[in-house]
């Protein structure tokens, strides 16, 4: 008999208790949002981006400033290890976090909704040293292949702040080297499919701040001009049509990306304690 199928309601309401929640960082973080208005207020849309290291505030602060910004709320596609954790995955359905299938991502564009993925997924979260800000997609085209079979159009962004906030002291390579290492090559669990070469091994960062804390960066979003996946309908299963748009979605966020770090390079109010120095200055003046 099969499996009913899994229950996508979500009540909007709980963003609100998540601002509310969440405002003392916000606060501190700052976040600015640029080109919210390529988010179309209504129907199916694809938010497609680059995943920061360990994926904890980039996602947050991004769903709230879209909520904020255009009053749509995102369905994040979660990968199917947050899923089996019984408190986490309860905690992720009741943001509005789904499991990241293709039978899921399909009814969700049916019902209309603003469905955001990091085609990185996993990897690209557990960064290793020298990838700051770099999009590590490997082969994945499924994103691509959903927005071309449901002609959803993908709105491409880029999130800058969070990598700038810890150094990697030791990543999956640097474990791998190491007699831990060798211990995992020794019990095979090196071939082990879910362990996929060290992907799974999350990097060791320390902060950038005051002593082990992280630096408080402002948070950058930058969403761009829609893709359009209308003129691809019916090529969902051409491998190399689905490739090309994961590469004309990727070229946008990297160039994004750029865009953001020239703004944060430039940016008078980059920290907590410039945006604070700021407002006594003018108050004063």
């Amino acid at each position: 008999m099969p499996a009913p199928p899994e229950d996508l309601s979500f009540d909007p309401r709980t963003i609100e208790e998540l601002d509310s929640l969440v405002q003392p960082l916000k606060r501190l973080l700052s976040p600015v949002s640029l080109g919210v208005e390529h988010i179309p207020r209504e129907g199916a849309v694809l938010l497609t981006g680059n995943h920061t290291i360990y994926g904890l505030l980039d996602i947050p602060m991004l769903g709230l400033e879209v909520w904020e910004k255009t009053g749509r709320a995102v369905r994040g596609l979660g990968d199917h290890n947050h899923f089996a954790l019984p408190v986490w995955r309860d905690l992720l359905r009741r943001i509005g976090a789904v499991r990241g299938t293709r039978e899921v991502c399909g009814r969700l564009f049916e019902a209309g909704e603003a469905v955001l993925v990091f085609p990185g997924g996993g990897r690209e979260v557990m960064k290793h040293k020298h990838e700051r800000y770099r999009l590590i997609w490997k082969e994945r085209i499924g994103f691509a292949r959903l927005a071309i079979q449901f002609g959803v159009p993908i709105v491409p962004f880029a999130s800058v702040g969070v990598e700038d906030m810890f150094e990697i002291v030791v990543d999956a390579d640097d474990v791998l080297r190491s007699p831990v290492g060798d211990l995992l090559r020794a019990l095979g669990v090196d071939e082990m499919p879910w362990f996929r070469h060290g992907e799974i091994i999350p990097p060791i960062a320390r902060g950038k701040g005051l002593g082990p804390l992280p630096r408080l960066e402002r948070q950058y979003f930058l969403f761009g001009e829609p893709i359009e996946t209308a003129p691809l309908a019916g090529l969902h299963e051409d491998r190399e049509a689905c490739m090309e748009l994961r590469e004309r979605v990727a070229g946008a966020i990297q160039s994004q990306i750029g865009q953001l770090l020239e703004l944060q390079e430039g940016d008078p109010e980059r920290y907590p304690v410039q945006r604070l120095l700021r407002r006594i200055s003018s108050r004063l003046g």
